[in-house]
């Protein structure tokens, strides 16, 4: 940061996480001052004043703007920028272009309210400096996809209650807080660029329409050297974004094609998208459609293979008709893995247990060892089990035994099984702002589906739910 802009601005150490839950977040591109370039920005309203960042993570504000009861802002689109708006000072005409033009509004409006509170603070129009120029933020961008699922409403949803402290905050702002707090992430990396641009794939909350919800999980192995990140909504809102995420991350237009036919065969009410990512350097992505599914519909996201039809054939003699979840992954190259998520049927944990730890018999994968089976024993699980299981046209590639709140004990004694640090682990659950793991998973990673990057044989892996987000 130059001395000129600590001149101007004074203290400019302002964390944009500091200043959450904001009036109003997102990325605009705003013209510069003595520069007229276009520059990306993260923006940031807080009570009468609009901080912009480079990115969102910056602990130092790239500049701000006061509103005053003076200020004004109204649209000011064109066929060169549409989408546009300009916010007025006494010496100085903001421009600033959103995304996508049902953003263009909700700014102008929280705007308003900025300067309306000025107004109501008495805070008098000054004489403001040119505007510094700075510097542009790069990555991928593409607003030329498109997708064709027919739209569906989805049902209204109740607000979480009683959240730890950490947990008050929004959701997408403890998705920035666990990445900090995870050692593979410090630092620039491809791997820490791809989680930025998976995450400013994420709908706003200001999209969502009352009554709907974006959830946000996490999952991470007992290690800390493997990490899930999962976002899902309502499929209206998180369509268009997806699609323009799989296309700036380079993945083939035969799988945003299969993403469209899937779709359109399921409709799903819910979508997501998801991210893989290891300390080695590993990095995938791709879609899933939460919510219960016909199996005969959720295999179709599938590629044809013998291990789908083993799964198809235990499936029917388990009496199971419907899954949970469906996804697959949207890398450039193939096999493409599918993931089919399955609660499990039984009357008890016990007997769900049992017909989750038969799959891996039947479909060929080793045992759960012994030691994280003999501390799953000991503590008591609840029902409400389910099995995660993940092919490609090369066959099985994983095998997963979910089970629901692992007491703190249970957690603790997993970690040291899997020579993982339950310390960071509680760290990281700190971060989440969660209570502890949702679910506990007892994983195992066919030899051969690492491709070095990945860990492979047997894995635990907890599962965070960090709850909704809402209008």
């Amino acid at each position: 940061m130059s001395a000129k802009k600590i001149k101007k601005y004074g203290d400019i150490n302002v964390p944009a996480q500091s200043l959450h839950p904001p009036d109003k977040d997102g990325f605009l591109t705003k013209q510069g001052g003595s520069i007229k370039t276009w520059k990306k920005r993260y923006f940031i309203l807080k009570d009468s004043t609009l901080y912009y960042y480079k990115t969102n993570k910056d602990a130092v504000f790239t500049g701000k703007i006061e509103l005053e009861s003076g200020s004004t802002v109204k649209e000011e689109s064109s066929k060169k920028k549409p989408n546009m708006f300009a916010v007025t000072t006494l010496k100085r005409i903001f421009f600033m272009v959103t995304e996508k033009p049902e953003e263009l509004q909700p700014w102008i409006n929280a705007i308003k309210l900025g300067i309306e509170r000025a107004q109501a603070k008495g805070v008098k129009p000054r004489q403001s400096q040119p505007d510094t120029p700075d510097t542009e933020v790069k990555k991928p961008t593409n607003t030329n996809s498109s997708s064709s699922f027919q739209e569906t409403k989805e049902p209204a949803k109740t607000p979480q209650k009683d959240l730890p402290v950490a947990g008050e905050m929004p959701p997408r702002v403890r998705l920035g807080l666990a990445k900090q707090v995870i050692n593979f992430l410090k630092g620039d990396s491809k791997v820490l660029e791809f989680w930025q641009i998976w995450s400013e794939s994420i709908p706003l909350r200001e999209e969502l329409t009352p009554g709907a919800s974006i959830d946000f999980h996490v999952a991470a192995s007992a290690d800390l050297t493997k990490l899930t990140w999962r976002t899902s909504g309502p499929q209206s809102v998180f369509i268009q974004r997806m699609v323009d995420f799989f296309w700036n991350v380079g993945a083939p237009e035969t799988e945003i094609d299969r993403l469209n036919d899937v779709g359109a065969l399921i409709n799903p009410n819910r979508i997501g998208s998801w991210i893989d990512m290891s300390s080695k350097g590993g990095m995938d992505g791709g879609w899933y459609f939460p919510g219960d599914i016909p199996l005969k519909l959720a295999i179709e996201a599938a590629d044809p293979c013998d291990a789908l039809t083993r799964f198809n054939d235990w499936c029917q003699s388990q009496t199971i008709t419907t899954l949970c979840a469906v996804g697959r992954d949207m890398g450039a190259a193939p096999p493409r893995q599918t993931e089919l998520k399955i609660k499990l049927p039984g009357a008890d944990a016990a007997e769900q247990i049992r017909r989750g730890l038969s799959a891996f018999e039947a479909f060929n994968f080793p045992p759960v060892p012994a030691t994280p089976l003999e501390i799953l024993n000991k503590s008591h699980p609840e029902s409400g089990c389910y099995l995660s299981v993940i092919t490609s046209s090369e066959g099985f590639v994983r095998l997963g035994l979910l089970i629901p709140k692992p007491s703190d004990d249970t957690v603790m004694a997993l970690c040291q099984a899997a020579e993982g640090d339950s310390d960071e682990m509680a760290n990281l659950e700190g971060a989440l702002g969660a209570f502890g793991p949702s679910f506990v998973e007892f994983q195992y990673l066919q030899k051969g589906f690492g491709y070095g990057v990945y860990k492979e044989g047997f894995d635990i892996v907890f599962h965070f739910n960090l709850g909704e987000e809402m209008p």
